[in-house]
Formats: structure tokens, C-alpha cells, sequence
């Protein structure tokens, strides 16, 4: 089976070997036998999307997919447009497509037209205008072969992490007005602790951000809005303790997880939480957890081809 994975090229220069869970996806469908190839949308806003809509269609034209998977519904309208019926489309909607109004009638007409629409949380179908006609509810998965269990103190050395701090791991870029910088701030000030120290996840490999969340002491995402983050996932994978505002699927996924907590917006509950996973100071059962919701990305793979198969038969 040849799949096509479509996906938005504007974070990664159009290079899709940078954009990593849509690769990883790619590499676990390739291990089950899959032919994979990827196109990057490129563009700024509506028009900028449309602009793809032809050299997609010549894309399709030459590697004759027999499914595209397009990832955001903003590419999925592209997806649509480009495979006239022709060719099968798959949209995986994430977040994104909620997030406004114009985002939301473009990505719901999409889903409308396509073969199949996955949702990688409820929240996210919920949402959208006009529902599919088809779905599913299905996360992303992660590669658990990439982010092996390290002990605790040679990632911390191989970070450079000091034993003698708190070493908190933001989940992303202190300047994501969504990852919500300001709230970590407020909670932390709260703990009127000088042995804290806040570590930005930017301009981190994949194999750093593995040892980061082995050495770290919690991860600490109070985010404002997610569909079902990655980064979260990981940290569950590597055992990371972890602190998370109750947004998306975020209490779903930490269910039954030790020492890891949801938090609301208010600084003093986050303070809290943090302070119960200092003093707990205990590693978690989170990578357990991932297995047991089969979020490992050859089970998600596995789930996605029999999604092609049916639509192929039908």
C-alpha cells in the first residue's frame, strides 16, 4: 500500500525529515509494509495553502497513492481538493482546527468531504461545525524504542543537570503564549524556593529532550490548550513525573499515572502540585501507562492500516 502523508511544511522549511511525529508515523507504517512518501504544504493562510493544491495534484498524479493522509484540516482541504475523489483521503485533525473560526469552517468542510476523519482527542470532534461522517478517536503515538528508560543520574550528568536544584522541565518555548510561561512563573515564585530551576525545552535534539525528561525532575506543561501532546507522552514514556493543567486529553492520558498531578489555571494549586512531586520524589508508572492505551507508534500504525484497508474495500 502506497500512503501519502501531507502535512504542514511551514514550521520545518518544507523539510518533512524535520517534522518528527508526522516522520515517526511514516516509520512505523514503513515497518508494516507501507510505502511512504510526504509532502510538505508550504504557505501563509488561506491562499497559501491553495497555492499547494496543483503541485500536490501532480504529486499525487506521479506517485499514484492509494491513500493520502493528511495531517491538520487545513491540509486536509488541500488533500481534498487535490484528489478530486480520485484518490482516498485520511485527515488526522489536532488542535489547531478549533483554535478559530476560519480555521474551524475550512477544517470542517474538509472532514466533511473526506473518506475518514481521526480526531486525536473528543474534545477536538466535539468542536468542529460540521461533524464527519466517519471518525474515530485515536492519539498520536510516540516511538518507545526512541526514548529508552536512562537512570536518573547519568542523564542528569549527560545534561549537565546540578543534583543539589529542582530541575523542572517546561514543556516548550518560554515565548508559546499557548504554553502559558507566565503561570509556571507564578507558581514557582509561590514555592519562595531559590534551588528551582526552570528548564526551557528549545533547541533540543530528540536524544536531549530523551535524557532532559530522565534527569529532570518533573515536566511541567500548564498549558493553556492542546489536542494530545506529545511532549506529554514522552515524559509518560520516560518515567518523568509530571505537573499538567487539565486541558484536551490530558486527565485521560495521566489517569492511574503516580506521582503526576492535574492542576487548574490557579498559581497556588499548580505550587502545590509541584510541591507533592518534590516531596514524593519518586519516579512514575507512566511508560506502563502508554502501554497499556497501545499509544507505542507500531500498535498506532497497526490501527491506521486496518483504517486504509476499510476504506480501500469499501
Amino acid at each position: 500500500m502506497r500512503v501519502l502523508l501531507v502535512h504542514s511544511g511551514n514550521a520545518v522549511g518544507g523539510d518533512s525529515s524535520k517534522y518528527t511525529f508526522v516522520l515517526e508515523q511514516g516509520r512505523a507504517l514503513a515497518e508494516l509494509g507501507c510505502e511512504v512518501e510526504y509532502y510538505a504544504v508550504v504557505g501563509k493562510g488561506v491562499r497559501g495553502y491553495l497555492q499547494n493544491v496543483k503541485p500536490l495534484r501532480e504529486k499525487v498524479r506521479e506517485w499514484k497513492p492509494d491513500i493520502i493522509h493528511a495531517h491538520y484540516g487545513l491540509c486536509g482541504m488541500v488533500a481534498v481538493l487535490a484528489a478530486r475523489k480520485k484518490v482516498p483521503v485520511v485527515i488526522t485533525c489536532h488542535n489547531g482546527e478549533t483554535l478559530s473560526r476560519s480555521a474551524n469552517i475550512i477544517s470542517s468542510i474538509a472532514a466533511w468531504y473526506a473518506d475518514y476523519t481521526i480526531c486525536v482527542a473528543q474534545h477536538i470532534y466535539d468542536k468542529l461545525y460540521w461533524k464527519p461522517k466517519v471518525y474515530c478517536i485515536q492519539p498520536c503515538g510516540i516511538d518507545l524504542k526512541d526514548l529508552p528508560l536512562i537512570e536518573k543520574s547519568a542523564a542528569m550528568k549527560e545534561m549537565g543537570l546540578v543534583a543539589d536544584k529542582i530541575n523542572i522541565l517546561f514543556g516548550g518555548s518560554f515565548s508559546n503564549v499557548r504554553k502559558n510561561a507566565p503561570l509556571a512563573n507564578a507558581a514557582i515564585a509561590l514555592l519562595k524556593r531559590d534551588d528551582i530551576n526552570l528548564i526551557e525545552m528549545r533547541g533540543y535534539n530528540r536524544i536531549q529532550v530523551n535524557e532532559l525528561l530522565c534527569g529532570c525532575d518533573m515536566l511541567l506543561l500548564p498549558t493553556k490548550s492542546e489536542g494530545s501532546p506529545q511532549v506529554l507522552k514522552e515524559a509518560m514514556a520516560c518515567n518523568c513525573p509530571i505537573v499538567a493543567t487539565g486541558v484536551a486529553d490530558i486527565p485521560y492520558l495521566l489517569h492511574g499515572v503516580t506521582n503526576s498531578y492535574v492542576t487548574s489555571f490557579d498559581p497556588q494549586d499548580v505550587a502545590d502540585k509541584i510541591k507533592r512531586v518534590i516531596a514524593c520524589g519518586e519516579r512514575t508508572n507512566g511508560r506502563e501507562r502508554i502501554q497499556t492505551l497501545r499509544l507505542d507508534n507500531p500498535l498506532v500504525a497497526e490501527t491506521l492500516l486496518r483504517i486504509y484497508k476499510s476504506i480501500l474495500k469499501s
